[in-house]
C-alpha cells in the first residue's frame, strides 16, 4: 500500500456548479517527491489543501500511513509551507520559532539549540533571528517559513510556490536542502509554477487541469520528446559557417535551424539525439561552451494545453491514471 493514497477525491465549493477536484486518484509511496502542476484554477491548491486535512472532500478520501490526514500522529510528522506567508509580523525570527517549536511539543530543553539551527539550515544569518519579521522581504519570508516547517524533523513535506520570490542564493539553498530531505526519505509534495524546479527536485509530476488529473509522469520522461536545443559558441573563435553547422547536424540526425550569434539552434529528436549532435559537433572542431533546451520538459505539458485549446491535436504526452499539518496559526507555517 502507498503512503499517500486519494481514492475519487471530489469536492465542490458552495456556489460553484463546476467542481474543483472531480473524482481524483492518486498514490504517492514513501520517500517520493512528486510536483503538482497545472494551470492557475485547476484544483492544486485544493488538492493539497485536501491532503493536509484542510478541506474536507464532498466524496472520497484521503489516507497518510493508513490514517486520515488531520489525525494527530500524523499532523506531528507532517511540515508545510504555505504560498500566503500570513506571519506574526511583531515576533522577531526565533520567537517564531521558539513559538512553532512549542506548539509541536518539541522538548524544552533543545529550543534554543533548535532553532538556530532551523536559521542556519535554510541559510538565514543569525542577525535574522533578532529581526522583526515584518521588516522579512519575500524570500527571506519564505526561508523562515521553510524552517518552521522542518522543526522536529517531520517524514511528510507539503509545499506550495516554495521559492516564490527567493533570490538565486535562495533557490541553491532550497534545491538542496529538497535534494537531501528526499534522501533521508522524506515523502515531498510540491506545488508550484517553477517548472524547472519541480523538474530539478521531484522524481514524479502530476499534471492537474480543470479538477482532473490529466497525466502522471516522471520528470525524466521528456527525455524521449523532441525539441529545439540552443547551442552557444565561443565568441573568441571564427564562427562556423551555416553550410558546416547544417551539415554536422544532419550527420547527426539532427537538424539545423539557424544562426544568431553567439547561438546556434538545432531539433534533436530526443536526449540521445541531442548527445549525439553536441558530440558531432565538438568532433568537428566547434568551440561549443553551453547548450540547453528552449523548453523545459515539464513545459510539453502546457504546451499540449495550448495546442487543445487552439483546436491543433496536442503532443504527445504519457497519460496518467486519471481519474497534513499540526495545529498552529494558520494560514501561515504550519508544522507537528
Amino acid at each position: 500500500m502507498a503512503l499517500i493514497e486519494v481514492e475519487n477525491l471530489s469536492k465542490t465549493y458552495r456556489g460553484r456548479s463546476a467542481p474543483a477536484l472531480d473524482r481524483v486518484s492518486l498514490s504517492i509511496e514513501a520517500g517520493e517527491s512528486v510536483g503538482i502542476i497545472g494551470p492557475n484554477g485547476a484544483g492544486k491548491t485544493t488538492l493539497l489543501s485536501c491532503l493536509l486535512g484542510f478541506l474536507h472532500p464532498n466524496e472520497g478520501r484521503v489516507t497518510i500511513d493508513g490514517l486520515a490526514p488531520d489525525d494527530l500522529s500524523v499532523r506531528a510528522r507532517t511540515g508545510y509551507l504555505p504560498e500566503r506567508l500570513v506571519f506574526d509580523r511583531w515576533m522577531n525570527g526565533l520567537e517564531f520559532l521558539r513559538f512553532h517549536h512549542a506548539l509541536a511539543n518539541l522538548p524544552a530543553a533543545q529550543r534554543e539549540a533548535d532553532c538556530a539551527a532551523a536559521l542556519e539550515r535554510v541559510g538565514l544569518a543569525a542577525a535574522a533571528g533578532t529581526q522583526p519579521i515584518g521588516r522579512y522581504s519575500r524570500g527571506m519570508l519564505q526561508r523562515i517559513g521553510l524552517a518552521q516547517a522542518l522543526l522536529g524533523d517531520p517524514r511528510f513535506l507539503f509545499l506550495d510556490e516554495p521559492v516564490s520570490g527567493v533570490d538565486p542564493t535562495g533557490l541553491l539553498v532550497f534545491r538542496k536542502l529538497l535534494a537531501d530531505l528526499s534522501q533521508q526519505g522524506v515523502t515531498i509534495v510540491l506545488n508550484s509554477h517553477q517548472l524547472s524546479e519541480v523538474e530539478r527536485v521531484c522524481s514524479r509530476v502530476v499534471f492537474v487541469k480543470q479538477g482532473r488529473i490529466e497525466a502522471v509522469d516522471t520528470t525524466h520522461a521528456g527525455a524521449a520528446v523532441a525539441r529545439v536545443l540552443r547551442v552557444r559558441l565561443a565568441a573568441s573563435v571564427a564562427a562556423p559557417t551555416p553550410v558546416r553547422l547544417a551539415e554536422l547536424a544532419q550527420g547527426a540526425g539532427a537538424s539545423y535551424i539557424e544562426w544568431v550569434a553567439p547561438d546556434a539552434r538545432f531539433a534533436v529528436t530526443d536526449d540521445t539525439g541531442a548527445t549525439r549532435l553536441l558530440a558531432a559537433l565538438l568532433a568537428g572542431s566547434i568551440a561549443v561552451i553551453e547548450a540547453a533546451p528552449e523548453q523545459g520538459r515539464l513545459e510539453r505539458f502546457f504546451a499540449s494545453e495550448e495546442a487543445q485549446s487552439a483546436g491543433a491535436p496536442a503532443p504527445g504526452h504519457a497519460p496518467g491514471h486519471a481519474p497534513g499539518h499540526a495545529p498552529g496559526p494558520a494560514p501561515g507555517g504550519s508544522h507537528a
